[in-house]
């Protein structure tokens, strides 16, 4: 039921909640993390060498011949098995795990690091085919420690399959070496005898992983991951000091199983943690805001611009009406529009500042139709207007002095 409810609190947790680019490491990073660990029910086999050469000294083996020694130490053993050798359980309740490691990435999505890991385990039941099939509630815990060397494989979604989301999936495998420390004590349902375990064993081990890692906006190359580990330890083979010892009512040793070993061990680990790379550059600016470039004034159209809050012409702007007013006799033209505008910049804003523009527009138009005049224009060919701030050539915001929006327009007909 626990490792039921584990799973899904992680796959709750590897639900995308936010939007950016995922992340791809390329270079050095550190990872930390921790989490629960649940530990499967081991089985152990213990052999009680003590009582085989107790019971060799009562039989007197150590005066026969050589060949005779041989003979009666492989019977005495095989009547000793039953009790020399015991198949025992150990079961485990709640756990923590915690990790630190150091990695690289190549920058498509490979990644390899160096972990050390520490796991602590609840012991919270001991049972075995010695003492009439007993067993009992266990009082200890155990730990194991060690190190692997991993590598793994970041699953970059948007090159994959065009999903582009923040979150970087990833999955690696692991091996390495681990030791089990064991301290606990049982008491003996039904009996006066107290079984303990005490000593360190170490063992070849391995893992599998299972993540997800997920950008923390703000902070190039700082993600959050959640996990899901599962570790193995082949069986021990005795390389180490593992031992248990049954004591009675007294306190005082009753047998010695001088040597403990264990089968296979398996963890499941549902990790938390954070992950740093160091080279992972910020993302770049956004790209610079198209300027479009007004629309090409139509032959049959000139504009003049003019200071700000003034109505002078320039001597370029005198030009540009010589050239409209010499058009105006080389084609077939009607009449002269001439229409006056303004930027929405004023002294005074709001709507004093907007009759002021309206006034100025048509000032504007004035000094123009002027020019045109002096330029040999007849004066009943020439219409004007003052349109104020209306219809800027470049829309801007409020207050703005906008050059190009302080111009008059002349339009041949």
């Amino acid at each position: 039921m626990r490792l039921r409810a584990a799973l899904l609190a992680t796959a709750l947790t590897t639900t995308p909640v936010m939007a950016a680019m995922a992340t791809t490491i390329t270079g050095p990073y550190v990872d930390i993390g921790g989490g629960y660990d649940l530990t499967q029910t081991q089985h152990m086999h213990s052999y009680d060498g003590q009582a085989i050469t107790e019971n060799e000294n009562l039989a007197g083996v150590s005066n026969l011949p050589p060949a005779a020694q041989n003979f009666v130490k492989q019977n005495l053993q095989q009547e000793m098995s039953p009790a020399a050798h015991a198949r025992e359980r150990m079961h485990h309740g709640d756990g923590w795990t915690g990790f630190a490691s150091f990695g690289w990435g190549f920058g498509n999505g490979l990644r390899a690091e160096v972990e050390g890991a520490y796991n602590w385990s609840e012991t919270t039941r001991y049972t075995t085919t010695s003492y009439h099939d007993g067993g009992g509630k266990t009082d200890g815990a155990d730990r194991s420690y060690g190190g692997f060397v991993n590598v793994l494989y970041d699953i970059d979604l948007k090159r994959l399959f065009g999903i582009d989301v923040p979150v970087t999936p990833f999955i690696g495998v692991g091996a390495g070496y681990l030791w089990q420390t064991v301290n606990d004590a049982t008491p003996i349902a039904n009996s006066n005898i107290i079984v303990r375990h005490n000593g360190t064993n170490g063992s070849f081990a391995y893992q599998g992983i299972i993540g997800a890692a997920y950008d923390i906006p703000g902070v190039p190359g700082l993600q959050m991951t959640t996990e899901y580990r599962m570790i193995g330890q082949v069986e021990s083979f005795n390389t180490g000091n593992l031992g248990q010892t049954a004591f009675n009512g007294s306190n005082t040793p009753v047998t010695d199983h001088d040597s403990i070993r264990y089968d296979q061990r398996f963890n499941h680990q549902f990790i938390v943690g954070v992950r740093y790379a160091f080279n992972n550059a910020p993302p770049p600016p956004p790209p610079a805001p198209v300027i479009v470039p007004p629309a090409p004034v139509a032959a049959r159209t000139y504009l003049i611009f003019f200071d700000w809050d003034g109505a002078a012409l320039t001597q370029r702007a005198r030009a540009i009406v010589a050239q409209a007013a010499q058009a105006s006799s080389h084609v077939q033209t009607t009449r002269l529009e001439v229409n006056g505008y303004t930027d929405n910049s004023a002294a005074h804003p709001g709507p004093r500042g907007e009759k002021y523009n309206l006034g100025l527009s048509l000032h504007r138009a004035e000094s123009v139709k002027a020019e045109l005049i002096r330029d040999g224009v007849a004066a009943s060919a020439i219409d004007i207007h003052g349109y104020g701030e209306a219809h800027p050539l470049v829309p801007t915001g409020p207050d703005t002095r906008e050059p190009q929006n302080r111009r008059v327009e002349i339009i041949l007909h």
